[in-house]
């Protein structure tokens, strides 16, 4: 006996407005043709994924169960699954007017379509802003393609819809000082997939290099053995050792524990840079802990789990943040990423100069970026 159908996207959003379950949810007007829907995005500090991202993942879940096992503790995930459906279904359309993007707890409004006449009625064309972000196909890395699936199909809708009153404001402004420098930052085109790596042992580097293949780099101890591919997938990323701990300034007991550490980093992480941002997956029996801008605790330890892929920083955040810093609305943007194996961290009891193994990694893109923001002041 097949189940009885599951209501389709309208009559679902309708009942979860009318439900009152979410906050943030609500309709606009009392004749119930606009609804709020809360729109926080995830790399804000003050971000909760129990509230913010209940509804993306309340739309996964009655789509899909399976899924949201697969993908759980990924809002951006859900996130883009229901903008998807919002921006194919033809019973919604955004209110552009309405929307708040830039405030503590931004949101979206959309007007349900009624019908046919009613439509075309409400339809009203929108302002092309003559600027956007461009970038280039994300490089397929293992446990990366599935994500990249479900997010390609409307990658750049998306930022454009993101990036709307940004790119409005930016028009106002164009007889600023700053508009050259704003142009500049929703203009740039992200195309250097590069990072620069740093291997420290009890605080003292050991290794530095910038990787070079668009694939990413293999972080491990030794090499990889015959038959990696059933492993780590078809990869041709760079292979970056740890180095045998024989610094002079190293006592033997600290020598000796490092070598117990490293012993259980065989198989290592894969790091790599694509056009929305740094993942990582980890591989390796050894635990791996790390700090970066998407990390969801500062003062406790953040943990990889194992081959899973995890995003350690977002290219559209990024750029936001570059522009809010060129507007003297914010700091500049972070863009580091630490790597801890083996020990826990971030972890305010011990500082990180006492950690055994230790990894620092920059994308060379952030680096060029802020370099070309601070000429660009000067001039």
């Amino acid at each position: 006996m097949k189940n009885k159908e599951e209501p389709k996207l309208k009559e679902w959003l309708i009942a979860q407005v009318d439900s009152g379950a979410y906050g943030g949810l609500f309709w606009e007007d009392k004749a119930k043709t606009m609804f709020r829907i809360p729109w926080k995005h995830a790399a804000k500090k003050d971000y909760k994924e129990t509230d913010d991202a209940a509804l993306f993942k309340a739309w996964t879940l009655h789509k899909n169960k399976d899924r949201v096992r697969l993908d759980r503790d990924n809002p951006t995930v859900w996130k883009t699954r229901l903008r998807c459906a919002l921006n194919k279904s033809t019973d919604f359309q955004v209110v552009h007017e309405r929307c708040e993007l830039d405030i503590p707890a931004p949101y979206k409004v959309y007007r349900i379509r009624r019908d046919d006449t009613e439509a075309s009625l409400l339809e009203r064309p929108q302002k092309k802003s003559h600027m956007s972000i461009k970038v280039k196909t994300s490089p397929s890395s293992p446990g990366f393609k599935g994500k990249q699936e479900v997010a390609q199909a409307c990658e750049e809708e998306h930022k454009k819809e993101e990036k709307q009153k940004q790119y409005q404001m930016i028009e106002k402004r164009s007889d600023s000082p700053h508009h050259a420098l704003l142009t500049f930052c929703t203009s740039v085109q992200i195309s250097d997939f590069r990072m620069k790596v740093t291997m420290l042992y009890s605080g003292q580097s050991v290794v530095k290099c910038t990787t070079k293949s668009p694939e990413g780099c293999f972080i491990l101890q030794g090499c990889l053995s015959l038959g990696s591919e059933s492993i780590y997938g078809p990869c041709s990323a760079q292979q970056l050792s740890f180095p045998y701990p024989n610094s002079p300034h190293m006592p033997p007991c600290l020598v000796e524990a490092t070598n117990q550490l490293l012993s259980h980093l065989g198989r290592g992480v894969l790091l790599w840079v694509a056009s929305d941002g740094v993942f990582i997956k980890r591989f390796c029996q050894g635990r791996v802990y790390w700090s970066g801008p998407l990390a969801p605790h500062t003062d406790r330890p953040n943990k990889l789990e194992r081959e899973k892929t995890f995003k350690l920083l977002d290219t559209s955040a990024f750029l936001y943040d570059l522009q809010s810093s060129i507007q003297r609305k914010g700091t500049t943007p972070s863009y580091k990423i630490e790597l801890c194996f083996g020990e826990e961290y971030p972890d305010p009891t011990t500082p990180k100069t006492k950690k055994l193994v230790m990894l620092q990694v920059v994308p060379m893109f952030a680096v060029d970026l802020l370099q070309k923001f601070h000429l660009l002041i000067k001039d």
